[in-house]
């Protein structure tokens, strides 16, 4: 059996479809202050359940990438208003 510290660490689902969706909003792919994706398009997009979309959507909301009106949905913040990642 593979010792533990040598095995590929594998990101969870939701984390996977984070850092693909935070690299998309940082190379431009979403318009800035434009409704993001809904979870179930996102959903359909990476055959994930809704409920794996919605915990990447909080890393994104975390990392000051985007924010989320109730009703509206979530929009893409502008890059002048993000957090620098340093400052996490």
């Amino acid at each position: 059996m593979p010792d533990p510290d040598q095995r590929p660490r594998r990101l969870p689902p939701y984390r996977l479809v984070a850092v693909e969706l935070a690299a998309e909003i940082r190379a431009g792919e979403y318009d800035s202050g434009k409704l993001f994706p809904s979870e179930s398009a996102l959903a359909t997009r990476f055959g994930r359940a809704t409920m794996t979309i919605r915990r990447a959507l909080e890393l994104l909301r975390d990392d000051g990438l985007i924010t989320t009106e109730w009703g509206r949905g979530s929009l893409v913040v502008p890059p002048n208003e993000r957090p620098s990642v340093g400052d996490k």
